[in-house]
C-alpha cells in the first residue's frame, strides 16, 4: 500500500501526456506495453458489446417473450385444470339451477290457471275475515318469456284483517306480487266504539304467465263481480 502511494505521488502527468502525444497512430506495434494492452482492452470491450447487440440482443429478447408466453400458459393451464377437476361439480351446480328455474317456472300459472288463482286469493281475503267489493282481471301485459297478469282488488276490512290477507297472499304456491295500496276508513267513527276502525282497500295483485317460445296462449277472461262471503 505504501509503494502504491509512493507511485501514485511521483507519477509525472506532464510526462505521461507528452508520451500520449508522441504515440504515432500508425506504428501502434511500436506503442510501449502499457498503451497496447490498454488498446487491446478497448477493442474487445467494442468486439464484446457489438458482438452482443449483433447477436445477443435479439436472442434476449426473445428469451423475455418466451418467458411471458411460459407464464400465461402456466396460469392458462392452471385455470383450465381448475375447471377440469370441478367439472362435475359445476355440472352439478348447472343442474340445481336448472332445477331451481323450473320449480319458479312451474310457480307461474297457466291460462286456465289463472281462474283458479282469483279464487285462492278470494278465499285467503274471506278466510282473513275481508269482504270483496270487487276483483277484476285486468288486460295482460306481454313481457319477454312470460306474462304479467294485473288482478285490481277492493276489499273492506281492518288493519288486522289486511295484514292476514297479505302473509296469506305471500304463502299461496304461485308467485303474486302486491303493489299500490289505497286505504281509506269507511264512514265515520262512532263515539264510544273502540272496535277498529273499518277500513277500505284497493290493491293491484300481479301474477305471471309463463309463455312459450312463440309467445301465444290465450289471455284469460275477467272475473268481475267480486266474490261476497
Amino acid at each position: 500500500m505504501n509503494l502504491n502511494m509512493e507511485a501514485i505521488k511521483n507519477f509525472d502527468f506532464e510526462r505521461f501526456q507528452a508520451s500520449v502525444r508522441n504515440l504515432d497512430p500508425e506504428r501502434i506495434g511500436s506503442w510501449p506495453l502499457p498503451f497496447r494492452v490498454a488498446v487491446w482492452v478497448l477493442i474487445a470491450l467494442v468486439i464484446v458489446v457489438g458482438g452482443y447487440e449483433l447477436l445477443l440482443s435479439s436472442e434476449f429478447d426473445q428469451l423475455k417473450v418466451a418467458r411471458d408466453q411460459e407464464v400465461t400458459k402456466k396460469s392458462d393451464y392452471e385455470a383450465k385444470a381448475f375447471k377440469a377437476i370441478n367439472l362435475n361439480l359445476y355440472r352439478k351446480q348447472l343442474a340445481d339451477m336448472e332445477n331451481s328455474f323450473g320449480t319458479l317456472l312451474r310457480q307461474l300459472p297457466k291460462e286456465a290457471e289463472v281462474p283458479g288463482l282469483l279464487e285462492d286469493i278470494t278465499q285467503t281475503g274471506l278466510g282473513s275475515g275481508l269482504d270483496f267489493d270487487s276483483i277484476n282481471l285486468l288486460p295482460e301485459k306481454k313481457k319477454e318469456f312470460y306474462a304479467e297478469d294485473p288482478i285490481n282488488i277492493k276489499v273492506k276490512g281492518d288493519y288486522h284483517a289486511f295484514g292476514s290477507f297479505v302473509s296469506g297472499i305471500a304463502a299461496l304456491p304461485r308467485i303474486v306480487t302486491l303493489h299500490d295500496f289505497h286505504i281509506s276508513p269507511v264512514g265515520a267513527r262512532i263515539p264510544g266504539d273502540n272496535s277498529p276502525p273499518l277500513l277500505s282497500m284497493e290493491i293491484l295483485a300481479n301474477t305471471y304467465r309463463y309463455l312459450d317460445s312463440s309467445g301465444s296462449g290465450d289471455k284469460p277472461g275477467n272475473s268481475k263481480g267480486g266474490a261476497h262471503p
